[in-house]
């Protein structure tokens, strides 16, 4: 299949401590899914895999597998990573190791943070909807964050 990852070489790691990974991908109606390798307070390497294609959540050792709802047009996906390694795992998030993303979104951005920010704190390019400008039509709404580990909204702001 085709995906993109980072970082490029498999031996090398992000070493990204921030545990949210917020994603803004356009569906284009077909199967699609990322997966993000973290390594916990325990020293093991732990794999969440998030799938359109998917229907049940499935814990195995090293690899939780979850499905994800994507509505037409752009969403944010918003993904705690330290909330499931907790509840996966029953461990602490230390690190994320590295991110693959299978083909068949339109990627906008991807970004990791230390908290969920409003609408209003982030910086035009990474919001949810592109601020207008003067003299088009029409309004903008902001989608509310959620505490919820994986929140996908589209384009009118809804979960």
């Amino acid at each position: 299949t085709t995906y993109i990852s980072c970082p490029l070489d498999p031996k090398k790691t992000l070493g990204i401590k921030l545990p949210y990974l917020v994603m803004i991908v356009k569906n284009m109606k077909k199967y699609f899914t990322f997966e993000v390798q973290i390594l916990d307070d325990k020293g093991v390497k732990r794999r969440f895999r998030a799938s359109n294609f998917q229907s049940n959540t499935r814990v195995k050792p090293f690899i939780c597998t979850m499905p994800m709802r994507l509505d037409e047009g752009w969403n944010q996906i918003q993904f705690n990573l330290a909330d499931f390694t907790k509840r996966a795992y029953g461990t602490a998030y230390v690190e994320t190791l590295r991110i693959q993303i299978h083909a068949n979104c339109r990627i906008r951005r991807i970004y990791f943070a230390d908290r969920l920010y409003s609408e209003d704190e982030l910086p035009a390019e990474f919001k949810l909807y592109l601020p207008i400008k003067s003299g088009a039509q029409g309004t903008g709404s902001s989608p509310t964050s959620d505490d919820d580990p994986i929140v996908a909204t589209d384009s009118h702001g809804h979960v």
